[in-house]
C-alpha cells in the first residue's frame, strides 16, 4: 500500500519538473515565456520530453504491476505432504534431543498439543535409552530440571542446556555433542515454529543429520506444526 502511495506521487513530480525545466531554458534563452524558439533549445526541450515520458512510463509501469505477498495471498498453493521415510541409525553416533518440555512450554492451557504427544515422545525416549542414544534436553529461560514433564524426566548424567529458540545459541550445546562424537540428532519438543526449527536448523548448518519424528513436534496449532 505504501509502494503504490509513493510511486503515484513521484508523478506529479516529474511532470511540474518538465515544465520547470521548460522555464529554465526559456529564461536561459533571455525570454520570459514558455515557447523555445532557438534550434538548439527546441533540441534540448525534445531531450527533456523524452525523458519526462520515459519516467512517467517506468512509474506507471510500476504501480500496475508492483504486487506484494498480501495481494497472491488468496492464490498461493500449499505444497504437497512431506513423504515421511523410515530410518536407520547408528545409536552410537545418534542423540535425542528433548525439547523445552517444561511446564512453562508445554502445558494444556498453551500448547496442549505438546500434553497430547507426551506418550509417543516417551515411547520413544525409552527406546532411545534402550539403544544406548544419547539423551540431551534443553529448558526455556526460567524453568529448571524439576519442570520437566514426569513421564520424560532425565536420568542421571543427561545433560541440559537453558536458551531461547535456538539452543546452540549461548550454550555448550554444540560442544557437548562433539564430545560425544554425535553425528545424527533427533529432534523434539516444543515449538515446532521455535525451538525445533531453529535448532534443527542450527545442527544441519553444523554438519549433522537430522531426523524430526512428525508426531514427537507440536505447537499452539496444526499451522504452525
Amino acid at each position: 500500500m505504501t509502494l503504490y502511495k509513493t510511486e503515484t506521487n513521484l508523478i506529479p513530480r516529474v511532470i511540474s519538473f518538465t515544465i520547470s525545466s521548460f522555464y529554465y531554458l526559456s529564461l536561459v534563452s533571455g525570454k520570459e515565456e514558455f515557447m523555445i524558439t532557438s534550434q538548439k533549445h527546441i533540441t534540448t526541450r525534445i531531450v527533456v520530453l523524452i525523458w519526462s515520458f520515459l519516467s512517467i512510463t517506468f512509474l506507471f509501469h510500476n504501480s500496475l504491476f508492483a504486487q506484494t505477498i498480501v495481494d497472491e495471498w488468496n492464490s498461493v498453493k500449499t505444497p504437497p505432504v512431506p513423504e515421511l521415510k523410515p530410518v536407520t541409525l547408528n545409536p552410537s553416533t545418534t542423540a535425542l534431543l528433548m525439547l523445552d518440555f517444561n511446564k512453562q512450554s508445554c502445558n494444556v492451557e498453551r500448547r496442549p498439543r505438546c500434553i497430547a504427544s507426551i506418550p509417543i515422545v516417551s515411547k520413544l525416549l525409552k527406546e532411545a535409552r534402550s539403544k544406548g542414544v544419547k539423551v540431551i534436553y534443553s529448558l526455556s529461560f526460567g524453568a529448571t530440571i524439576a519442570d520437566i514433564a514426569k513421564d520424560l524426566a532425565p536420568s542421571e548424567g543427561e545433560p541440559a542446556v537453558t536458551s531461547g529458540p535456538d539452543k546452540f545459541l549461548g550454550t555448550d550445546l554444540e560442544k557437548v555433542l562433539r564430545e560425544k562424537g554425535v553425528k545424527t540428532v533427533i529432534v523434539t519438543g516444543t515449538v515446532a515454529n521455535g525451538a525445533v526449527l531453529y535448532t534443527a536448523s542450527g545442527a544441519a548448518l553444523r554438519g549433522m543429520r537430522v531426523i524430526i519424528p512428525v508426531d514427537g513436534m507440536s505447537a499452539e496449532s496444526t499451522y504452525a506444526e
